[in-house]
């Protein structure tokens, strides 16, 4: 057999067969199987042939259902065909799915299992999708490691062409789609010999074809639909002994046997646990342990779930099993018991087996799922196996349905856990953890680390990487495994010989690192505190108490500085990775350091020379910047240290920050019982502010003297962490002698001082304030963060605690007047320099108070909303934007129907009110009455309407009505309050919700004339996934899914737009415009009628040359090059005699070439086909060029007689010049 033993993940291993065996494969992104259509279509674009001699076709759709469509039409056309998904991807397949088993074709769907959005998101793995589709009619093939995942993806094809039935091949989300082990692949040449070559040409014999005719998919009454519905029952009927065929087929090649329903443990065993995918593996080394200890015990691998073979499952369990727990890694509220459950009830029943049936849950949204929760399911099967006497023992109380590694208080249906049990077989085994910084390379360089190694010395390895929803900066936590013998253990590592820890935030944070290190462990810090006595005042006692009592042997290294020193930045990835490797032992350190180095000169060969040289520098000396920490006994009992700078904070915090909020930020999270939950999911808004992360590097320091005022630095700051303070000569009394200030220039601030203030603890260092200051000399500069943070925190204090804001002194109408007004979102998880976040911190400053955000799925939903971390916060009067997230591909009609809903609410209280004006008996006062009618006329004007409407209900409140009939009519007006305020809803979402996947719904509620608001956050990709290809990405980009850069141009949404020449239409981009921008958001939201913006937003997926920080620059170079036109289309315009559309950029005269060569996104192309790029890049200059020369044709044409009608019934507000 050709067959290769290689280290890789499971989406790799599930790819190879997808590849071999399909002809076309249809793609969107979703996290996590991206990985697997990002493989097949760079394997495609390097021209690999597959079995039927021919690269694969590959597409990428506009949305899951858009793939599930084309997939059927190419079934139909006769081509094989492949996808792959997870989660929301998969429910949008499901109708489709139910097409292509309906019509016996044999297509497969590959899917990284993953949860599904109900009271909240999650990217993690569960079985809650693939639940979803089990009545469709496709086959459901389970994979339990990457292993499996090289094997069953092929038996699943295999068993597709042969039976003619679509199949859906699927394996736990991120624990087994990312982890990366050591496994023998199937040559695509081996996998031919398997193939049901007859299968192949019945198939496409059956194809649409006009030469041999047939109709399908008819329109079928009651007399034959039930019948027609049952002929097709021999095909289900036959696929278990065809999957059993090709299994075995397998197992002949390759040596790994599979069966329907694999057993394994004890042969006499009483009690058995049966489930599906990756905790599989993990139960059956329990069960190992269990059954050395004397202990009959066992698990029944379920692999063919759907046909389900009952007969071939109960003959897999041992005649001796007594009881047996399904557990179910899904939740179905209010069956009767989870979907396995059910289906081995019914088996045991018809078989007449004489065993107790009971069910679980567990491992939702990836939820670990240890040894001890294994053996805690095996104990609890003692009260059903005649093992336990009664109903009670030490595993608690028999539950018949239980859930298994949480804590349920509320419905108490959890069992009880005990300690971690160390089940690892008897092999030299050496684990590691590192934690990592999100952007510090820590994930990337463990992954390829444990490649290397495996490929290196022929050791089995496993690697699994987790990391917490922040886009960039935020937590990562690698966990690694070697062994001399194959890794079966897929849980997180619970006793590691090293664990690194690569930034020096993290024991303040009370990580519980330490928890996880094995006595004698190597413990590795990465921070600047090179002497014994700064370490012992900068780490905390308990971390100083902990590392005397694991006996650690300490080391300690500023990667940090060393990255700066040889030219790395932030990128301290190689530097950790050689000190693990000089500690660690895995591999000679010599040789290790030699692979290192030529794997950088592969991995970093595009990036250039200098980068490579800057790596290999940083390799030779780390060795030599490691010292090893002699720490003193007394840390044993270590009494003093240092104390995070928000404790005090989260200690006088509210509940929800003292009792949700800091233990989930501690990393105990999975601690937290039921009851700590808000059963809807819902969380209050500003605990942001609470975190204090503390990441940066570098942040800015503030030269009073230079600055001019313009307040361009607390514009473009994403996170809100750099602000302007207004004092009143009064309120700078005892300011710290730091606290420096300037006279106000601003006219409305006359007599005040000004102060621009960081906040240091939440700044992350991106330098986009410093970069775009147009101070001469700069204002800004970029600091140590250590030379500024004591000083800096002192002063923020004070800001803080004596300035009051000066919001109510100017309206928020210009750059500077804007930054008066207290931004409602801060301190988000987002990249640095994101151009996302600074746009949306707008509106909360020019609408906060009474803001309405319709969240779409996405990088906006992620940073804004990432649990428990809550970025959108209230002013001082509690109030602040409301946010809801429905889904990606429905954000559209989500907005609307909540802007709907909040007209019929107004409607409603507009006729009590109208009704109480009407009410002859009343005797309420005139003042009332008169305020009344004033709301009536002005109730959509912001401003009046929440005056007029708190002082109504501070009337009424102390009216005594005349009537009851008049009493209840006030009570129901007065339960509607709020509504007396105008709210302002927003529809938001980035532009792979409103160009690809909702754009049918973006189009049906711009076209409804209605009054809604849409902001669309335009990266040109699909940012939350890694970038991929959207109808927004622009000619000759290369990105997921466009390998040889797009071929396509972009797709221009708002001059799409402009065919409703009753919508508001605007293109802004904050870099080039920031007035245009503030405009036209104030236009929009004053428009009654809809809107949209669409904002260019610079990504760090476009690979900029100077870093985020330069992004503010580089897209005002994009418009000046004509790359993003500027415009805004306003109805209101032509009613009053003007042109409707105004061009707000000139005519580009930058130069394109030079500012897409600035972008990896652009010289990656370059670089590989130049021929190619510069084609592509020359058509998208002329293209900048055509649309400028468009879009002033334009202005114009439009004239007052073509708008008049709509206009006068839309227009209210005055225009802005």
């Amino acid at each position: 057999m050709a067959s290769e033993r290689k280290p890789m993940d499971g989406m790799t291993a599930a790819a190879y067969a997808a590849y071999a065996l399909s002809e076309a494969a249809v793609i969107f992104p979703i996290t996590p199987a991206s990985r697997m259509a990002e493989t097949v279509e760079a394997w495609s674009a390097a021209g690999k042939k597959n079995l039927l001699g021919q690269p694969v076709m590959v597409k990428e759709m506009q949305s899951e259902k858009g793939v599930a469509g084309m997939v059927h039409g190419s079934l139909a056309g006769g081509a094989l065909t492949s996808t792959f998904t997870a989660s929301q991807g998969l429910m949008l397949m499901i109708p489709n799915l139910y097409k292509i088993a309906g019509e016996l074709l044999p297509g497969v769907f590959h899917i990284t299992s993953r949860s599904l959005s109900a009271h909240a998101l999650s990217i993690f793995g569960d079985h809650q999708d693939i639940m979803a589709i089990r009545p469709s009619g496709i086959c459901m093939l389970a994979s339990n490691s990457v292993q499996e995942c090289m094997d069953l993806s092929l038996v699943a094809h295999l068993s597709a062409i042969q039976g003619s039935l679509p199949f859906a091949h699927f394996f736990d989300g991120f624990r087994t789609s990312d982890e990366i082990t050591t496994i023998d692949t199937i040559s695509p040449e081996a996998m031919r010999g398997l193939v049901d070559w007859g299968a192949v040409q019945r198939f496409k014999a059956q194809a649409m074809d006009c030469q041999n005719p047939m109709m399908r998919g008819t329109d079928q009454n009651p007399d034959i639909y039930f019948q027609n519905r049952e002929a097709a029952n021999r095909y289900h009927n036959a696929m278990p002994a065809i999957v059993q065929a090709n299994m075995d087929k397998v197992a002949q090649l390759t040596g790994r046997a599979y069966h329907l329903f694999d057993y394994a443990g004890a042969p006499d065993a009483t009690r058995v646990v049966a489930a599906m995918g990756s905790a599989c593996d993990t139960l059956a080394e329990a069960a190992a342990h269990l059954n050395a200890q004397g202990q009959k015990v066992g698990v029944l691998k379920v692999r063919l779930y759907r046909p389900f073979d009952a007969t071939a499952a109960m003959a897999a369990l041992p005649n001796t099993v007594q009881a047996l727990a399904a557990l179910d890694r899904t939740k179905e509220p209010g069956s009767q018991g989870e979907p396995l459950l059910q289906d081995l009830v019914q088996a045991a029943f018809d078989s007449g087996r004489k065993m107790d049936v009971i069910g679980g849950r567990y491992g939702l949204s990836s939820k670990e799922f240890s040894p001890a929760d294994a053996i805690a399911v095996f104990d609890h099967l003692r009260l059903f196996s005649g093992e336990a006497a009664g109903a009670e023992s030490g595993a608690g109380k028999a539950l018949r349905r239980f859930t298994v590694g949480i804590t349920d208080d509320v419905t108490r249906l959890s069992i009880p856990v005990g300690p971690a049990v160390n089940t690892l077989p008897n092999s030299r085994y050496q684990q590691s953890i590192f934690y990592g910084f999100g952007s510090d390379g820590t994930v990337g360089a463990n992954k390829q680390a444990a490649k290397m190694v495996g490929d290196a010395t022929g050791s089995y390895v496993q690697e699994y990487s987790w990391f917490d929803g922040k886009k960039s900066g935020g937590l990562t936590i690698s966990y690694q495994r070697f062994s001399n013998a194959p890794i079966h253990s897929p849980y997180l590592v619970e006793e590691a010989d090293y664990i690194g820890c690569h930034k020096d935030i993290y024991p303040l944070r009370g990580y519980p690192m330490l928890d996880h290190l094995k006595d004698g462990g190597i413990f590795v810090l990465n921070c600047p505190w090179g002497s014994l006595e700064a370490l012992g005042a900068h780490l905390p006692a308990a971390f100083k108490q902990a590392l005397a009592a694991k006996h650690a042997r300490f080391f300690q290294i500023d990667a940090n500085k060393l990255a700066q020193e040889v030219g790395l930045g932030p990128r301290i990835n190689m530097i950790m990775e050689t000190a693990f490797f000089k500690l660690a032992g895995v591999m000679d350190f010599e040789q290790a350091v030699e692979l290192l180095k030529r794997d950088i000169a592969t991995l970093y060969a595009a990036k250039g020379q200098k980068v490579i040289d800057a790596n290999i520098a940083a390799i030779d000396q780390t060795a030599a910047r490691l010292k090893e920490v002699r720490y003193p006994a007394s840390w044993a009992h270590a009494k003093t240290g240092a104390v995070a700078s928000n404790a005090q904070a989260i200690a006088e915090g509210p509940a929800y920050i003292r009792d949700y909020f800091a233990p989930i930020s501690r990393l105990e999270g999975n601690q937290l019982p039921v009851s700590a939950m808000h059963p809807a999911g819902f969380q209050p808004l500003g605990s942001t502010a609470y975190e204090k992360r503390r990441v940066a590097v570098n942040i800015p320091e503030w030269d009073v003297d230079k600055c001019i005022q313009c307040y361009q630095c607390a514009t473009v700051c994403p996170h809100a962490a750099i602000r302007p303070f207004v004092a009143a000569p009064a309120e700078l009394e005892g300011a710290p002698d730091a606290f420096a200030t300037k006279p106000a220039t601003l006219a409305a601030l006359k007599g005040k001082q000004l102060r621009i203030q960081v906040f240091p603890e939440d700044c992350v260092g991106c330098g986009s304030c410093a970069d775009n200051c147009p101070a001469p000399g700069k204002a800004l500069v970029m600091k140590p963060l250590s030379s500024q943070l004591d000083a800096q925190r002192e002063n923020l204090a004070f800001a803080q605690k004596n300035i009051s804001p000066k919001d109510h002194l100017a309206a928020p109408t210009t750059v500077a007047t804007l930054q008066l007004q207290q931004p409602l979102l801060q301190f988000s998880g987002c990249c640095g320099g994101c151009g996302e976040t600074p746009h949306v911190k707008m509106l909360t400053q020019l609408f906060g108070d009474r803001l309405i955000i319709a969240n779409a799925t996405g990088c906006s939903s992620i940073w804004g909303a990432y649990s428990p971390s809550m970025p959108y916060c209230a002013n001082k009067r509690g109030h602040g934007p409301a946010w809801g997230n429905s889904l990606f591909e429905d954000n559209a009609e989500y907005g609307f129907g909540i802007t709907r809903a909040l007209d019929v609410r107004r409607s409603g209280l507009t006729n009590l009110l109208q009704q109480q004006l009407a009410d002859g008996s009343s005797q309420m006062d005139e003042e009332t009455r008169s305020l009344i009618e004033d709301w009536l006329e002005f109730k959509d004007e912001p401003n009046a309407a929440g005056n007029l409407g708190r002082i109504i209900c501070e009337n009424l409140e102390a009216y005594r009505p005349a009537t009851s009939e008049e009493a209840s009519r006030i009570q129901r007006i007065l339960a509607e309050k709020t509504l007396f305020q105008k709210k302002s809803v927003w529809i938001v979402g980035g532009d792979g919700w409103a160009y690809d996947i909702d754009f049918d719904g973006l189009d049906e509620v711009l076209a409804s004339k209605q009054n809604v608001n849409i902001l669309v956050l335009d990266t040109e990709g699909y940012s939350n996934t890694g970038g991929e290809m959207s109808k927004a990405t622009q000619l000759g980009s290369v990105s997921g899914f466009s390998l040889d850069g797009k071929p396509t141009p972009k797709k221009k949404l708002g001059r799409m737009m402009l065919q409703y020449d009753y919508v508001y239409v605007a293109n802004i981009c904050l870099g080039a415009n920031m007035q245009q921008t503030i405009d036209a958001f104030r236009e929009a939201e004053s428009y009654n009628g809809p809107s949209i913006v669409v904002a260019l937003c610079p990504c760090i997926s476009w690979g900029i040359h100077g870093g985020m920080a330069t992004n503010i620059r580089l897209a005002k170079e994009g418009v000046k090059a004509g790359f993003w036109p500027l415009f805004r289309f306003d109805p209101r315009r032509a009613a009053a005699g003007k042109d409707p559309l105004q061009v707000d950029y000139a005519q580009p005269t930058g130069n394109m070439e030079e500012f897409l060569n600035k972008q990896n996104r652009f010289t990656a192309l370059a670089g590989r086909l130049p021929q190619h790029s510069a084609l592509l890049q020359s058509e998208l200059a002329k293209e900048g060029t055509d649309d400028y020369r468009t879009l002033t044709n334009l202005a114009g044409v439009y004239q007052r007689a073509e708008c008049d009608s709509r206009s006068n019934s839309l227009g209210r507000d005055s225009i802005s010049a």
